[in-house]
């Protein structure tokens, strides 16, 4: 398993599923050719550039390679690293036929062949010193979700932290988790809220 900060960008949800069985970090789904008029996941890919940087992580084939060469694009600010996957030739077990190339997406990679991907570009486990602590409970707790004026004082919360307005709950754990520990962000809910009373 690797440990990485960086955001890994995926085509698919099945992508997704086979390199969470690799990489311990935050994995961010494109939706193939969707990500090309989907503006709120654009944000959150160029927030994580800025941030933590991102690897872009696509098929060899053809769409593959437009949807890396959109992102490298779109993402103007920040740390763009590109993780290739070899041409091996076959098929998807879920599917019926192989691609139109014959070659196997990521899906299709073994494990062994991804984490060797990975150190080609560079990309090593690294050691957290932090422990992701921030979970449902904590934002409970603190009055951003399930609560009275929630919904409002988490889109400020979002604001001012830079992150784009419409993140789902598991997608705000996540980005919050790579910016900050638990009592941090109470410290900054807090500050938020007094500001708010002050007005």
């Amino acid at each position: 398993m690797i440990k990485i900060k960086e955001a890994v960008i995926v085509e698919g949800k099945y992508d997704k599923i086979k390199l969470s069985s690799v990489v311990d970090g935050v994995i961010i789904v494109t939706n193939g050719f969707g990500i090309f008029k989907d503006r709120e996941k654009l944000e959150l890919i160029r927030f994580y550039a800025e941030k933590t940087g991102i690897v872009i992580l696509t098929d060899s084939d053809n769409a593959g390679r437009k949807i890396r060469g959109y992102l490298k694009g779109a993402v103007k600010c920040g740390n763009i690293k590109n993780v290739y996957i070899p041409d091996i030739f076959g098929k998807e077990k879920r599917k019926t036929k192989p691609s139109a190339e014959g070659k196997l997406g990521v899906e299709g990679i073994d494990a062994d062949t991804l984490v060797k991907a990975f150190a080609k570009a560079g990309i090593r486990s690294e050691e957290r010193s932090e422990p992701k602590d921030i979970t449902k409970l904590t934002l409970f707790e603190l009055g951003l979700s399930g609560g009275k004026g929630s919904s409002s004082l988490r889109k400020r919360l979002q604001k001012s932290l830079g992150l784009p307005e419409m993140l789902s709950a598991g997608a705000l754990l996540e980005v919050l988790n790579t910016m900050m520990t638990a009592s941090e962000l109470k410290e900054y809910t807090l500050a938020l809220v007094e500001e708010n009373d002050d007005i």
